[in-house]
């Protein structure tokens, strides 16, 4: 099974389902004599968690990270980083009445059609559980990158969206509430909908965005290869992702060239940032801002028509325990595949100008 890995020189390659024994990774290009905080590591894991609040799935893992190989007293070897993450909460028997039929808008159809055979226990290979091995991975990379900061923070949960600009944000309240929104009006207001949401039996979708500041001049590689189509693979990576846009990004086509352009100052700074901190693909030196569309979760606890293994209509429920807005807890995810994105770069920058 190809496509399991990600990033070139800080490379990720993740293993694991839902409902296995354990999820873990790999992490290969981590230069040696990193000192590296086991804790910090750990304290993003928890920030991803199932079960941390009211509003997320109720499964309860505590998702602690064992480090199996690349580290030793404290610091990083330079030879593979290996880790595991124990899957202690499954109930797999919340998935038997799905064995042999299709959820609507999961990956279950998919999977059976292309490999022949699949893991229905949670969506297995396909669930949003792997992305706590990507959270790892991008903890130490933030590790590597510790000049440059990376905050991300919920802009929108269904039609209830922030009219802020970041720079009009207060981003250390990101973590003063379950939806980490930071602003706490609208957080009341997204978590009241995700309430009433869930109550419906039902889930909602909203948008993530992320800035990245103290980036370098010079990161990207082109043509194929430009910092924003990176962090736009990186995103539409993450489990139900259905859109990325970056610097005025669709709002940028209803502008002039006038408007639009970024009028450099003597100190190759720019007045505006319409550009979202990447020219020609290669960072400029400003702010890098995007945003992520997270679709509604798929799992309903309502009743939907679907078809089976021969194709019969049937009609099938959601069981189990699913989060009704994915959106608080992709918050460091999205966070965790910039950090890899930008980590990779930041490498490939160095062998450039050997």
């Amino acid at each position: 099974m190809a496509g399991n890995s990600f990033g070139k020189l800080f490379k990720l390659t993740t293993f694991g389902e839902s409902h296995g024994p354990a999820i873990g990774g790999i992490i290969e290009g981590c230069p040696a004599g990193l000192e590296i905080d086991l804790n910090a590591i750990q304290s993003e894991l928890n920030r991803r968690k199932p079960g941390q609040s009211e509003i997320v799935t109720q499964r309860k893992e505590p998702d602690v990270v064992n480090f199996l190989s690349g580290l030793f007293e404290g610091r990083s070897t330079g030879t593979p980083i290996g880790f595991t993450i124990e899957n202690a909460n499954q109930k797999s028997k919340d998935y038997s009445h799905i064995k042999d039929v299709f959820r609507p808008s999961h990956a279950d159809f998919t999977y059976e059609k292309k490999y022949g055979t699949r893991d229905y226990r949670g969506g297995g290979r396909s669930s949003a559980r792997e992305t706590a091995c990507r959270v790892v991975a991008g903890a130490l990379a933030k590790q590597l990158i510790n000049s440059i900061t990376i905050q991300a923070y919920t802009s929108s949960v269904g039609a209830l969206e922030l009219k802020k600009t970041y720079q009009e944000l207060d981003l250390s309240e990101v973590e003063d509430n379950a939806v980490r929104c930071p602003d706490k009006d609208m957080a009341e207001a997204m978590i009241s909908k995700i309430k009433a949401v869930r109550k419906e039996g039902d889930t909602i979708g909203g948008t993530v965005s992320c800035v990245i500041k103290n980036v370098p001049v010079g990161l990207g590689e082109p043509v194929f290869d430009k910092l924003h189509a990176d962090l736009a693979k990186a995103m539409l990576s993450i489990n139900a992702v259905k859109g990325f846009e970056y610097g005025s990004g669709f709002e940028g086509t209803k502008m002039k060239g006038s408007a639009h352009n970024d009028i450099f100052n003597s100190d190759g700074t720019t007045r505006s940032n319409n550009s979202g901190g990447i020219q020609g693909g290669i960072s400029n030196g400003m702010d890098i801002y995007f945003k992520v569309a997270f679709k509604p979760v798929a799992t309903i606890m309502q009743k939907q028509n679907t078809i089976d293994k021969d194709g019969d209509q049937v009609e099938m429920q959601g069981k189990g325990r699913h989060d009704p807005c994915v959106v608080p807890r992709a918050v460091p995810i999205v966070e965790a595949m910039a950090a890899l994105v930008i980590a990779d770069h930041l490498l490939l920058q160095k062998i450039s100008k050997l």
